[in-house]
């Protein structure tokens, strides 16, 4: 209600005030002599007279229509007859403050990839923030047919667009779709900009729009985890420290010296079997050499089947030559 309560008649003022509403019409009432015009602080008053706008007001406070307000409507019919008859005319009023919205895709959206023929689904939330910057319009294109407009209006337009501004700077900032967050500020700046154009049309500016976070579908956050872990496992030395750090992460009091004692015994176990395996490679790759035989003397044992030679040209035994 206004600040005289219901014992005033013919007080225009918001009365369903609401801080969600962008603008609310008083109207289909009349306009008469001992009228006063209330306004509350972060509230504008437009007077209507056939659809024409006849004076904006935008000081808080309350105001005798007949004294303070005549003299700037002085063009409405029956003013210049005294005011005694009384007139129909819309009082719009505006919330002038800034409005910040919270905004979320209800959908994945396909970003265009090489790597997926169908293209990467994904999910983006943030806040956008805006505030009505011409009357003009906004009277033309939404109040013309509505009494009121609330912020859910508002976000349902832009999240109407957003898909497409999603999937225009995402394709055109992020140059790694794995790691979208690091390109956040400049997809923010690129939508705030094709978005302020789009709501411009019906006298709203958007002043803020921000990126706070990308998700992925459940399948890509698999091939994400995937990748990073083989990544991971390839840098056995990062791939330690991360393992001891998890653990001491996961266990407390006693059982954390138990964890960790285990996960070092197993360690040293995988290094040894490497270290194993590594020899019995290397023990295969290279071939057995035998000694070697100075020429014009004969080894003292058979170079084949290890026989005593006594200075032999031949093995007794095997018949292999030894000089």
């Amino acid at each position: 209600m206004g600040l005289f309560g219901n014992q005033l008649a013919n007080v225009v003022e918001w009365e369903e005030y609401r801080d969600d509403i962008i603008f609310w019409k008083w109207t289909n009432r009349e306009i008469k002599k001992g009228s006063r015009l209330i306004i509350r602080a972060g509230q504008d008053a437009i007077f209507m007279y056939n659809g024409k706008i006849e004076g904006i007001f935008t000081d808080e406070g309350s105001f005798d229509i007949e004294s303070q307000i005549i003299p700037f409507l002085s063009t409405l019919k029956g003013f210049k007859f005294g005011f005694n008859s009384g007139i129909r005319a819309e009082v719009l009023f505006v919330n002038t403050k800034e409005f910040t919205v919270k905004w979320g895709t209800k959908n994945p959206v396909a970003i265009p990839t090489m790597e997926l023929p169908g293209g990467m689904p994904i999910r983006a939330y943030g806040t956008f923030s805006f505030k009505v910057s011409d009357y003009l319009c906004l009277i033309d294109k939404v109040a013309g047919v509505k009494k009121q407009y609330c912020v859910d209006d508002v976000k349902e337009r832009v999240v109407s667009v957003l898909d497409s501004l999603l999937m225009r700077w995402i394709s055109k900032e992020g140059r790694n779709l794995f790691s979208l967050q690091d390109n956040a500020m400049e997809i923010g700046d690129g939508i705030k900009s094709d978005l302020d154009m789009e709501m411009s049309k019906i006298g709203i500016t958007i002043t803020d729009f921000t990126v706070s976070n990308f998700s992925y579908t459940e399948e890509v956050q698999k091939m994400q985890n995937k990748v990073a872990s083989q990544a991971m496992i390839g840098n056995m030395d990062k791939y330690t420290h991360v393992a001891m750090a998890d653990s001491v992460g996961k266990s407390s009091g006693t059982n954390a010296g138990l964890d960790m004692a285990g996960m070092q015994m197993g360690m040293m176990m995988g290094q040894q079997m490497v270290n194993s395996m590594n020899q019995n490679i290397g023990n295969t790759a290279q071939p057995q050499k035998t000694a070697p035989v100075s020429p014009g003397k004969a080894p003292k044992f058979c170079p084949e089947c290890g026989t005593p030679t006594n200075g032999a040209k031949f093995c007794p035994e095997c018949g292999t030559k030894l000089q």
